[in-house]
């Protein structure tokens, strides 16, 4: 199979439908500047890269996860004003960061380093009067999806707070994100309350399909012990079984964002630092890492005390730990060392599970923001000859199979439907909960042979219709087993071995 995976149910097939309403209902508020150029902003989405926001509470994390997935350090981390404003990074040809007041033309901004990161003065603009800073930077990360930055939610400010909510959770628009990653540093009642804002409005109703829960510092969780991330994750398995969270969510990652930033944006200087300790005796090295204090204040020629307080901050306990432990273990170079730590931070699970729910689900997601769009346009201006354009939105919500996976999917994962539990996990993965491809949805390999495929794709079928049509099988469930039936035969017609 070549080319970019379409998924099972045509994803293209609905957003045609989509965009071909969109345009119909701009020609239908062709009279109303501003429910057309809305409309018109809707469409235009379709070619531009996902958006995907980046939330959480103050310290979960934000803005050193978002350096980490692009590989640079370009969103300041520290607590200064630029961390209270929502911030859009793009890809560019060439760095440019533009501020967007409240009232007022944009204007550029000068991007300074400060110790190897970013930072932007605003130029004595109060953070209450700046709308968002759109930052343009060169980068592959960034050329498929937009990553926005959002200010803390429950921050001690108030003000603080409410941009983040309005931006994530508005109450007479959907959201500007296609989908969000959520940190927590653990489960409050706080983040379930937002999960639970986030949720559409009208259209996919209650589906966790847009968002994505991250365990972050997952390496505090074990106090800094080598074990730590092991710890998380294991917290983390147990979040996904948790039935509130389930219906919230798609899943929840245990990643350590120092870490995985640190690792992709590692210098040769650190790497020889990390060198030296290794080179130490290693219980000399374990008394040190006590505390922070005493790492940075125990008398040593080389690394010496500057050096070692810069690696803490950078690595932090954990890191120089694990750092120093593998290159004892054998890592003789920078580049294996780096490697190593990004795949032990939880990153390379994180962006899987993001090219699995989000970047698959591309066209799906865009679709959601703009059926959301039209929905509102359609409720705040009716009118009698909008009436075949409501009639459209409620069809393709009705008969978009993509729309019905994401419904049942939720049902599913909410407890409103249940079946037993290996049933429950294979409908789960052959709706698309552990991704869209054929392969994902069959729990087989990348780059299985169709003929396999489709082999595997034709006993689930038979295997689904048994269980749709036993009279054993309650009148929910046996609704949510046609609907695998479906998405069993939407994977056959696109595996045939002899396409």
């Amino acid at each position: 199979m070549s080319g970019p995976d379409r998924s099972p149910q045509h994803p293209m097939d609905l957003t045609a439908s989509v965009r071909q309403l969109l345009r119909r209902t701009i020609e239908a508020y062709a009279d109303s500047p501003q429910a057309a150029g809305w409309l018109q902003h809707h469409l235009d989405r379709f070619g531009e890269p996902l958006r995907v926001a980046i939330a959480g509470k103050v310290k979960a994390g934000k803005s050193t996860l978002l350096n980490a997935l692009v590989g640079e350090q370009i969103a300041p981390t520290d607590a200064g004003e630029c961390t209270r404003v929502v911030t859009w990074y793009q890809d560019a040809p060439s760095p440019k960061v533009r501020m967007f007041p409240r009232n007022g033309p944009p204007r550029p901004l000068t991007i300074t380093r400060h110790r190897g990161a970013l930072s932007f003065d605003l130029q004595g603009v109060p953070v209450e009067q700046v709308d968002r800073l759109l930052v343009d930077w060169p980068s592959q990360s960034l050329r498929t999806t937009n990553l926005i930055d959002t200010p803390g939610i429950g921050s001690l400010s108030a003000d603080t707070s409410a941009r983040a909510s309005a931006f994530l959770t508005p109450d007479d628009s959907p959201s500007p994100a296609d989908a969000v990653v959520y940190l927590m540093r653990h489960l409050h009642a706080g983040d379930v309350r937002f999960l639970e804002a986030f949720h559409d409005r009208g259209v996919a109703r209650a589906t966790p399909v847009n968002t994505i829960a991250v365990l972050s510092r997952a390496d505090e969780i074990g106090v800094g012990r080598l074990d730590a991330l092991t710890s998380a994750r294991r917290i983390a398995r147990r979040y996904r079984g948790d039935e509130k969270l389930r219906g919230l969510c798609q899943t929840v990652v245990a990643v350590a964002g120092l870490l995985a930033e640190s690792a992709r944006t590692m210098r040769q200087d650190e790497f020889t630092a990390l060198s030296e300790l290794a080179a130490l005796p290693r219980a000399d090295v374990e008394s040190m890492l006590l505390s922070a204090d005493r790492f940075g204040r125990t008398e040593l020629d080389r690394p010496d005390g500057d050096t070692r307080v810069a690696l803490l901050e950078r690595f932090g306990l954990f890191g120089v730990r694990l750092g120093t432990t593998l290159i004892r273990q054998g890592v003789t170079d920078s580049s294996a060392l780096t490697a190593e730590l990004i795949r032990r931070s939880g990153l390379d699970e994180l962006r899987t599970v993001l090219a699995n729910q989000f970047a698959e689900r591309r066209d799906l997601l865009k679709s959601r923001s703009a059926l959301l769009a039209i929905d509102l346009v359609l409720t705040r201006e009716p009118r009698p000859s909008a009436a075949p354009l409501r009639a459209e939105v409620e069809r393709i919500l009705a008969g978009a199979h993509e729309f019905v996976e994401l419904r049942t999917l939720s049902a599913l994962r909410g407890g409103a439907v249940t079946f037993s539990p290996d049933a429950a996990e294979d409908a789960e993965r052959l709706l698309g909960g552990d991704g869209g491809s054929p392969a994902a949805r069959l729990g087989l390999a990348p780059g299985t042979e169709p003929g396999d495929l489709h082999a595997a794709a034709r006993e689930a079928l038979s295997r689904w219709k048994r269980r749709a049509e036993s009279p054993l099988t309650g009148r929910s469930s046996a609704d949510a087993a046609r609907v695998v039936v479906r998405s069993c035969e939407g994977i056959l017609a696109t595996s045939a071995p002899y396409r």
